[in-house]
């Protein structure tokens, strides 16, 4: 049976890569996310709709939009998707990637160099094993820095785009779709490669298939052989009369080394059934297995063609949402410059009105007040004159005192005194304005 045709051979060299993805969680929860969207109050809410309503929608677009993009990164990563590189990502956040890519790229240098010094006893006085220590360990350091960078620059990512608008939003958005239509093509294409792969194999295991049926005829050939064989020995051995004999043992010797090929025969047999049973049921696994990809093929097909005509529509439809955006921030800050405007006028309209009215008001009251002046002026002067009577009276007894004392007569003097003020009083206590005079009349007694 030593041929080129050995199925029995359990030789495999076929790799396998298991990758433990929890797909069912992952839809799961986007399903769940976008049935949340739902709202059976839509209609009465665009029906009775107002600006600040709008404000409030928008928002809360914004937030759907922010929940939407995290959990289609969070997916995308869950199921293993990865694609290239954010849209998004700014200058320091890519840079996060950059400084630790080309940080691991200097450390496998570094630590490349030192290795490819010589092991000499003079290299090694001057720090050769030191140097591979210490480059071996910055080489760890750097290889963990880069395996967290792209989650520090993803959660810097995040951060940023708590806080982003609308606009910015769609626009990672419509990334993510374009790069799934990328990424739907290239499935497609990886598909058609199986496709054909699986096709090739449906070649080979029909050929397996009958080839290993040959055999199995083969060996039921040598099996009727075997087994008329196998009765003319055991009928020779029923005929020795001497069991004790030669005779006997070489007949029996014959009936055990035919039992025994019979055996072998009859395993091959069994081998090459079950070998041509397995070809035909993967001839049918292959068939069907093309059947399904083509499907799905297909399938990815009409989603990537609809997602990227669509992508390309709704960047058209976004457009018109941002501008509509901005339109209604427009009409609702003209709408505050108009309402500003019209109470403005109303202030500026009061306050003239109200200094026209205290403008009144102040000139009735000072009508209103000159009488007033008038009394108190008059009692101002009625002050005067009975101070100054009260000073007369003072001086007269000045006078006499001076006169009784010293001998001196007084009374010329303060007449003279008086005569020489044009508006002083005369002797009978009539009142007459005249205090700065008297003022004047003191400096000149003290002179």
């Amino acid at each position: 049976m030593a041929d080129d045709f050995d199925l029995l051979e359990t030789n495999s060299q076929e790799k396998t890569e298991k990758v433990d993805v929890n797909w069912g969680k992952a839809i799961d929860t986007m399903k769940s996310k976008l049935a949340q969207e739902d709202d059976p109050e839509s209609r009465q809410k665009i029906l009775n709709a107002t600006l600040d309503d709008v404000v409030d929608m928008a928002e809360k677009d914004r937030t759907t939009l922010l929940d939407a993009i995290k959990d289609l990164t969070d997916y995308q990563d869950e199921v293993g998707i990865l694609f290239e590189r954010f849209s998004s990502l700014n200058e320091k956040e890519q840079k996060v990637i950059d400084d630790a890519q080309k940080a691991l790229e200097r450390a496998k240098i570094e630590l490349e160099d030192a290795q490819n010094k010589p092991d000499t006893w003079w290299n090694n006085l001057w720090g050769r094993k030191s140097k591979i220590k210490s480059a071996d360990q910055s080489l760890k350091e750097a290889e963990k820095v880069r395996a967290g960078a792209d989650n520090k620059a993803k959660a810097m990512f995040q951060e940023r785009i708590e806080s982003a608008d609308v606009q910015t939003l769609l626009s990672e958005l419509s990334y993510k779709s374009q790069a799934a239509v990328t990424r739907l093509k290239n499935r497609e294409v990886e598909i058609k490669e199986v496709e054909e792969k699986l096709k090739d194999a449906i070649v080979e295991a029909s050929k397996n298939h009958t080839k290993a049926l040959e055999k199995k005829k083969e060996t039921e050939d040598k099996l009727e052989e075997q087994y008329a064989l196998l009765k003319q020995s055991r009928q020779a051995l029923e005929d020795v009369s001497d069991k004790q004999s030669a005779e006997y043992s070489e007949a029996l010797s014959k009936v055990t080394t035919i039992e025994q090929k019979v055996e072998e025969l009859e395993g091959l047999k069994n081998a090459y059934t079950t070998l041509a049973a397995s070809k035909d049921s993967f001839v049918h696994k292959h068939n069907l297995t093309i059947k399904v990809l083509t499907s799905l093929r297909s399938n990815l097909q009409t989603h990537r063609a609809k997602l990227k005509s669509d992508t390309d529509e709704r960047l058209k439809y976004y457009d018109g949402y941002v501008v509509a955006l901005k339109a209604r921030t427009d009409q609702e800050f003209a709408a505050i410059l108009e309402h500003l405007g019209v109470k403005t006028d109303e202030h500026i309209g009061e306050t003239l009105a109200s200094m026209h009215t205290a403008s009144a008001k102040a000139r009735q009251e000072m009508m209103d007040n000159i009488p007033v002046h008038e009394k108190v002026m008059q009692g101002v002067y009625g002050s005067y004159a009975e101070a100054l009577q009260e000073i007369r009276a003072k001086d007269s007894d000045i006078q006499k005192n001076f006169a009784e004392r010293y001998g001196i007569d007084m009374k010329e003097m303060f007449e003279d005194y008086y005569a020489a003020d044009a508006n002083a009083p005369s002797g009978d206590g009539d009142a007459a304005p005249a205090p700065k005079k008297e003022e004047s009349s003191d400096d000149d007694l003290l002179g």
